[in-house]
C-alpha cells in the first residue's frame, strides 16, 4: 500500500516580511522614504551630480535668473547668486551639511534619551526623580535661544550644531521612552517574564525595549526634521560651518538680502528646507502607522 503523505502545511510569514509588507503598505513612507533616499543620494554624489563647483565665482555672471526665465543662461539651470555661483550645485551640496546633522543629531539624541527613559521608566525611585526634574530643569530653557548660545559657546563648526542639539533634545526621546516603558512595565507580558525568571536587565531590553521601538522610530524620524531646521536657523545666523560652505540656511540668508534682485537664491532652498522637513514628518509619521500593532488595527 502506497503512503500517502499529507500535502505540507504553508509557512505564516516572518514577521520580518509582514513589517516590510505593512511599510510597503503605507503611503507616507514611500512618499517621505523615496524623497530622503534621493537626498541621500544626491548628498553621496554630490561631486558628480553638481553641474558646477558650488564654491566658482563668475561676476560677469552674477544674478542670472533660472533656466525659464528670459535673460537665462543655459549652464545655470536654477540661476546664480550675486557671486556668480550656480544655485543648484550650492542646494545639491547643501543637503550633506543638512543630512550630515539630521542623522548623527537625531541618532546621538535618541540613544542618550532612550537610554535615561528605560532606566527612569523601569527603575522608578531616586532614578526616576532625578532624571525627570533634569528633564523638567532642561526644557525649561528656550531650545533655538539655548542653540544659539551652546555653539557661540563652542564655536562654528558641523560638530557644534550636532553637540547643541543633542543636548538640547535629548530630552524629547527621555520622557516619550519613560511614559512608554511605564506603560509596557504593566502589561501580561512582563509579570509573565518575571514570573519565569528572566532578570530586570533582560526584561528590559529584550521585552520592553522592542516594544517601544515603533514609537521610537517616529519619533527619531521626526527629530530629524527638527535638527535640519536647527541647523538652517543657525546657519542663517552665521553660527553653522564656515560662511563659503553651502549650506541652505546660509543660501536663505544671502538670498534674503537680494530678494528683488534674485528671489531665486532664497526660493530655492526655502523649497529645499520644506520638502525635506515634510518627507522627515511623512515618514516619521507612516513609519509609526505600519509598525505599531494598535494604529494598525
Amino acid at each position: 500500500m502506497a503512503d500517502v503523505t499529507s500535502p505540507a502545511m504553508p509557512r505564516s510569514p516572518s514577521r520580518m516580511a509582514k513589517r516590510i509588507r505593512a511599510l510597503l503598505a503605507e503611503p507616507k513612507v514611500i512618499f517621505g522614504g523615496g524623497f530622503i533616499l534621493i537626498l541621500i543620494i544626491l548628498a553621496i554624489f554630490a561631486p558628480y551630480i553638481a553641474p558646477k563647483d558650488p564654491l566658482e565665482q563668475d561676476l560677469m555672471s552674477g544674478t542670472l535668473p533660472p533656466a525659464w526665465i528670459e535673460g537665462s543662461d543655459p549652464g545655470f539651470l536654477l540661476g546664480t547668486d550675486d557671486l556668480g555661483r550656480d544655485v543648484l550645485s550650492r542646494a545639491i551640496f547643501g543637503t550633506r551639511i543638512a543630512l550630515t546633522v539630521a542623522f548623527v543629531a537625531a541618532g546621538l539624541a535618541a540613544l542618550i534619551g532612550t537610554l535615561l527613559g528605560l532606566l527612569a521608566g523601569w527603575y522608578g525611585g531616586w532614578i526616576d526623580k532625578v532624571i525627570s526634574r533634569l528633564v523638567d530643569i532642561w526644557m525649561a530653557f528656550p531650545p533655538v535661544l539655548l542653540s544659539i548660545l551652546l555653539v557661540a559657546v563652542f564655536g562654528s563648526g558641523v560638530h557644534s550644531v550636532i553637540a547643541a542639539i543633542v543636548i538640547i533634545d535629548w530630552t524629547r526621546f527621555c520622557r516619550v521612552v519613560r511614559s512608554e516603558t511605564q506603560a509596557q512595565a504593566r502589561m501580561d507580558y512582563v509579570t509573565a517574564a518575571h514570573t519565569i525568571g528572566f532578570s530586570r536587565v533582560r526584561i528590559l531590553f529584550s521585552e520592553i525595549l522592542p516594544n517601544v521601538t515603533p514609537v521610537l522610530i517616529a519619533l527619531v524620524s521626526l527629530e530629524m526634521g527638527i535638527a535640519v531646521i536647527v541647523e538652517a536657523i543657525l546657519s542663517f545666523v552665521g553660527l553653522s560651518v564656515a560662511s563659503d560652505t553651502p549650506t541652505w540656511g546660509g543660501m536663505i540668508a544671502e538670498g534674503r538680502q537680494m530678494i528683488y534682485q534674485g528671489w531665486w537664491v532664497l526660493v530655492v532652498p526655502l523649497i529645499a528646507l520644506f520638502a525635506t522637513v515634510l518627507a522627515f514628518n511623512q515618514l516619521g509619521d507612516g513609519l509609526r502607522r505600519a509598525l505599531d500593532p494598535v494604529m494598525r488595527r
